[in-house]
């Protein structure tokens, strides 16, 4: 007669591999579990990896830093293993609305965001635009706004609401040369952010030849098509990554305070420590005494446009209605 050992009979041990043989990578894309990793940042040594047991829910997004261990040659259905997430240096996150308590990383470790605006069908919209200035700020993100279809509009009068943010301005229309889009973005990892419809799409597929990227078109109401549903890092040719990120129609920003965007400015930040306690530096009626408003020069314009990037953080109701209409 055979007696089978009970369960506790067997003794677990908590030495867990140390994992010296992993092999550092850049995460590229996700899917369904699956993750594409180029080994050491380089575009041509790629393997498809799955998350190891011992990292639970570790969320993993594209552009992560990881370590990979595991079957690494690349070869068809070869899966390696992801054994550790690198602390990240800068992280772009949105919530859905302002009131959702789920915060979701849409890239890390980018060193520049892209916002993509198009001058015209569809028209532009500051909302959108403000909102990402802030997630950029907030995450340690260096903003770059890039305008579309130039042909259809003249940018002034929309640059002008950003013109004391300092934030660089680069025209990306059909008939605009891209030399300064590709300057700007050779050797740096930029991730690119806009509405559906905006030319987003046909932009990376521009940047990057062999991208083939699905491009779509604009309906008679001025709202685009979701034409990439996933993000993705592209490799550039003259070196840097493109991250191409799925058309947003909304962007909350629910995991912001006010402080969050000061900290990002520092000679605000230091302004702010003459206001009165639970100042929300917006000015009259609802702050008086905002210390904001004894600003002088370009330092008073300056805040004031960071005063419209904190009243933005409120609209995001608003800015959704608006952006499907």
């Amino acid at each position: 007669m055979r007696v089978r050992p009970s369960r506790g009979s067997r003794p677990r041990t908590k030495t867990r591999p140390d994992h010296r043989d992993a092999v550092a990578a850049m995460i590229v894309s996700k899917d369904r579990g699956r993750w594409g990793c180029a080994l050491a940042g380089d575009p041509h040594r790629r393997v498809v990896a799955m998350r190891a047991r011992e990292l639970g829910r570790t969320p993993v997004v594209v552009g992560d830093t990881v370590d990979v261990v595991g079957d690494l040659s690349g070869r068809p259905d070869t899966l390696a293993r992801i054994v550790r997430v690198a602390e990240r240096r800068t992280v772009l996150r949105r919530t859905a609305d302002d009131t959702d308590p789920y915060e979701r990383t849409v890239v890390a470790n980018a060193e520049q965001l892209l916002i993509v605006t198009a001058l015209a069908d569809p028209p532009p919209r500051t909302g959108f635009v403000e909102r990402a200035l802030v997630a950029a700020y907030v995450g340690g993100v260096a903003p770059v706004l890039c305008l579309t279809k130039s042909d259809l509009a003249d940018p002034a009068e929309f640059t002008a609401a950003f013109a004391d943010l300092d934030v660089p301005v680069l025209l990306a229309g059909r008939a605009d040369p891209l030399g300064p889009v590709r300057e700007r973005l050779t050797g740096t990892v930029t991730a690119l952010i806009g509405h559906s419809g905006v030319g987003k799409s046909t932009l990376v597929n521009r940047l990057v030849p062999d991208a083939d990227r699905a491009t779509g078109i604009v309906s008679g109401v001025g709202k685009g098509r979701h034409t990439s549903t996933q993000s993705v890092a592209l490799p550039l040719p003259g070196g840097g990554w493109v991250i191409d990120t799925p058309g947003v129609r909304s962007f909350g920003l629910a995991h912001i305070s006010p402080d969050d965007v000061l900290g990002a400015f520092a000679d605000l930040d230091a302004a702010a420590d003459d206001c009165p306690r639970g100042c929300t530096h917006l000015g009259p009626p609802a702050d008086p005494e905002c210390a904001f408003d004894a600003l002088g020069g370009h330092a008073h314009r300056r805040a004031m446009a960071v005063r419209t990037l904190l009243a933005a953080l409120g609209t995001n109701d608003a800015w959704a209605r608006e952006a499907e209409t």
